[in-house]
């Protein structure tokens, strides 16, 4: 998934199965309103692979993965006069990948190129300032895309890199619904395309064996600028750092990681603290800030890990892992309110705080 052209270091047959429990924390604030948690706090992210050696060149495998997935949960969330109980916001976004690696070594060098098939979820709802549902259901798409990989490894060494392409994806009437009523209100001056991509990546990394040690450190773009939606909604490209250290004997190991990348989400521009009637186009960054918060809230930056591998026998071996992201908070200038009386938004401080914690499980089979 990674790389596919590291499939080549399989001496005959893998199988991989296992997957991830996802547990994010987030607690969004909206203005003087009281602080609400998300109850979309718990994920399982499924995968299964397969590599195979055919003969000194050629290799091929096939793989099922969880790659991507955010959302909220505020259906639930007390609401007042005052407090919108976060809009009762919704938002559920999953993607899984089918992939199928094909990898050619020639002596130290191996390439590889991974065709992708994707499936996508997407499901946004929520009451808007009048109280009304807002949503269309969930919306489905599938579309193709494709991974690059090299690597070289001499005397221990082992560098290696990746491209992966933007996958397009439809989610028909999401995003379009979701801001159409803002559009209506004069905010947006037209609603969102349903478009939503999976952004494409760029990276190199390297690792270093010695003994019973070994080290790496990767490095990769995704470019989030540049995709469909996400673009739409002003998200930055991110540049991904990940360091890692294994400790390897015959029968066990054990690692440590840590990762870093500042979070993509930007503030769009403010408008006044109310926004009188008939000029509700200034508080169009105010929304947008809105949605990024409420719905996609990609806030945290550093995640830590720890894992290791058993070895049962030369056959059968189990890798599980910890992953924590400590908690960030983020403050941005939103929507909070509406005066129904005279038509007057307010505007005002949405306070996001957001940790995840992960646990994996993995068991392999080589033979």
């Amino acid at each position: 998934l990674v790389n596919p052209a590291l499939i080549t270091s399989v001496k005959g047959h893998e199988i991989s199965f296992g997957g991830t429990i996802f547990m994010p924390d987030v607690k969004a604030t909206m203005g003087a309103a009281q602080e609400k948690t998300s109850a979309a706090d718990m994920n399982v992210i499924p995968e299964v692979s397969i590599a195979n050696r055919v003969n000194d060149n050629f290799y091929w495998g096939i793989g099922i993965w969880g790659t991507a997935g955010m959302g909220t949960d505020y259906r639930d969330a007390t609401t007042s006069a005052t407090d919108s109980g976060n809009m009762h916001m919704v938002s559920n976004l999953q993607i899984m990948q089918f992939g199928l690696p094909l990898a050619y070594k020639m002596d130290s060098f191996s390439i590889a190129v991974t065709p992708i098939l994707e499936y996508g979820a997407l499901d946004i709802n929520y009451n808007d300032f009048g109280a009304n549902t807002v949503g269309a259901g969930i919306a489905q798409d599938l579309s193709m895309g494709y991974n690059l990989g090299l690597s070289y490894e001499v005397a221990g060494l082992t560098v290696g890199a990746v491209y992966k392409s933007e996958i397009e994806m439809n989610y028909k009437g999401q995003l379009s619904a979701a801001t159409q009523p803002f559009v209506d209100m004069g905010i947006f001056p037209g609603a969102m395309s349903d478009k939503l991509s999976t952004p494409s990546e760029m990276g190199v990394g390297a690792s270093y064996a010695m003994d019973k040690h070994t080290i790496a450190i990767d490095y990769k773009q995704i470019k989030w600028s540049d995709a469909k939606g996400y673009k739409e909604f002003g998200w930055d490209d991110q540049n991904v750092i990940a360091v890692g250290y294994e400790y390897a004997t015959t029968g066990w190991a054990v690692r440590l990681g840590y990762n870093y990348a500042s979070q993509p989400i930007t503030e769009a521009q403010s408008g006044p603290a109310v926004i009188p009637f008939g000029s509700y186009a200034q508080a169009g960054g105010n929304a947008l800030n809105l949605f990024n918060l409420l719905g996609f809230p990609a806030t945290t930056e550093s995640h830590y890990s720890l894992g290791g591998t058993y070895n049962f026998s030369d056959v059968m071996s189990v890798d599980a892992a910890f992953t924590y992201a400590p908690e960030t908070t983020t403050t941005m200038k939103t929507i909070v309110g509406f005066n129904s009386g005279n038509g007057d938004l307010y505007t005002g401080d949405t306070i996001v705080k957001h940790s995840q914690t992960g646990v994996s499980v993995q068991i392999n089979y080589a033979f």
